[in-house]
């Protein structure tokens, strides 16, 4: 039998006395992709972070190549072979695209202290040949898409090769995962060419993405493997309910009900604009309503929800709430007027990461929490109890660290903290689903029909046009800044292609 490249023997990491990783085996061949599936909070980022050297197992052990070695940080694994392309990027924005992609091993290119730069874009154009990207290696990582920093970020991890004498392992968390479909076929493009010089681990909540590009399939639930699975032998209706341990039941992906009749307009905008993102966009959003947005990625939709928190400011138009016309100069505005905002990117503006879930739940609502000039604790820590278990959030305690929670469960603190609040009328809620699994997709699903059975406004950026579909009573559609099509909940459901044809 040939050796793996790759060994996992009984690895186990516990946090607070809860256990991320329990007894984890897994072995990963010489050019071979391994899909690692689970739940939110299975233990799949917590694997990799300690085959990175970011975290130390609490006991197991790991051998590449034949030989046991302690990975205790990030330059011991780099040294074995092994590195990491995060989820959540991890670029320095306000350096060169060449100094992140050779950032810690920068040593050939430094001279008496000092760079020179002809050598270090050298350098890092070789990388960036490897993946075809045309970047260049002085531009400064702010300037560019996130498509393309995540193609430096593979770069980056790629260039691990240039300091071992072997073929490099590469760990791929969710990389696609704040991609469009156009970044989705690169990123899987580069990993199907990546297999001819690297053994690759590959974590995706899209099933389909896993079973097109891996050879074989690690489901993981509560922190154990429970299964390996070959490719060819599995359906993605096989590996949900293994994760989910049932069937999905259809009920999970039930359209959302009809608006009430004679729903009151609670929030209207009209000919709002931003020059640089969107032009004239005039909607009504009613009580009740999840209204949907079906764009492709930059078509403006994502700085319309920020303007509309006050995140961003508006050059032209009007919002009216309740009849009342409002200025938001900022986001606090947008919170004593009751419009909360889930936003794309949960960890950089949806958390404090280093706070607890109790303080990141209720810090924008602590006026309703005070009795006199006093918070009233035990009314916090009730309400907080109340609204982890309604939600069914995965965490230690509650003053537990927002950043130590799995992004499933992240995602669910950042929606609780609108929730927690008396005053909610709005709900902006911007790619909501990004990331999640099939299971807690499914409560986010049933949460959000029921936000809107209970009166509230939903206004929805999604990250697919079904599943703007499937959560939408009506549906604006925008195409390079502006409003191209408008489907009513008072008409018939439209078809997917209608759709499509005025996105594209």
């Amino acid at each position: 039998m040939i050796e793996p490249i790759l060994r996992v023997e009984g690895v186990s990491k516990s946090f607070a006395g809860v256990r991320a990783l329990d007894d984890v085996s897994i072995d990963v061949r010489a050019g071979e992709v391994i899909g690692l599936i689970g739940q939110n909070g299975a233990g799949k980022s917590t694997l990799l972070k300690v085959l990175a050297g970011i975290l130390r197992a609490d006991r197991g052990s790991i051998v590449v190549r034949g030989t046991p070695v302690t990975l205790a940080n990030v330059g011991a694994a780099a040294a074995s072979g092994i590195s990491i392309v995060f989820q959540e990027q991890a670029l320095l924005p306000n350096v060169t695209v060449a100094e992140n992609i050779l950032l810690g091993h920068e040593s050939p290119a430094l001279h008496a202290g000092f760079y020179n730069w002809r050598t270090l874009y050298a350098l890092a154009a070789a990388q960036l040949d490897k993946l075809g990207a045309r970047i260049s290696p002085s531009a400064l990582t702010a300037t560019l898409s996130f498509g393309e920093r995540q193609l430096v970020e593979i770069a980056r991890a790629l260039a691990v090769e240039e300091r071992t004498r072997h073929a490099p392992i590469i760990l791929f968390d969710e990389p696609t995962s704040m991609l469009d479909p156009k970044g989705i076929e690169a990123v899987l493009g580069q990993i199907e060419r990546l297999r001819q010089r690297a053994s690759i681990v590959f974590v995706s909540h899209r099933l389909d993405e896993v079973l097109r590009v891996s050879d074989r399939i690690c489901v993981m639930v509560n922190g154990r493997s429970i299964a390996i699975r070959n490719r060819a032998t599995c359906k993605v209706a096989d590996l949900e309910r293994l994760m989910l341990g049932r069937e999905l039941d259809a009920e999970d992906d039930q359209q959302v009900p009809l608006l009430k009749p004679g729903a009151k307009v609670i929030l209207s905008v009209r000919g709002l604009t931003r020059h640089s993102s969107y032009q004239d966009v005039s909607f009504e959003l009613h009580s009740g309503e999840v209204l949907g947005i079906a764009e492709l990625a930059g078509s403006g939709g994502e700085s319309l929800c920020r303007t509309l928190f006050g995140a961003e400011r508006a050059d032209a138009g009007e919002i009216i709430l309740e009849g009342r016309q409002v200025r938001l100069r900022q986001p606090a505005d947008a919170v004593r007027l009751g419009i909360g905002y889930v936003p794309a990117e949960r960890r950089l503006d949806g958390i404090i990461g280093s706070l607890g879930v109790r303080e990141n739940m209720t810090l924008a609502h602590l006026d309703d929490l005070r009795r006199g000039p006093i918070i009233d604790m035990a009314r916090e820590r009730e309400v907080v109890k109340s609204w982890i278990e309604r939600m069914q959030i995965r965490t230690p305690e509650a003053d537990t660290p927002a950043q130590d929670l799995s992004g499933g469960n992240q995602q669910k603190v950042v929606l609780a903290k609108w929730l927690v609040g008396r005053k909610l009328k709005v709900l902006i809620l911007d790619h909501p689903l990004r990331g999640l699994d099939v299971g807690v997709k499914a409560e986010m699903f049933s949460l959000i029909r029921e936000l809107a059975e209970a009166g509230l406004g939903v206004l929805l950026l999604a990250d697919t046009v079904d599943e703007v579909m499937a959560l939408s009573h009506s549906i604006i559609v925008m195409k390079d800044g502006f409003v191209s099509g408008r489907f009513s909940a008072t008409a018939a459901k439209p078809s997917r292609l209608q759709v499509l044809e005025r996105m594209v």
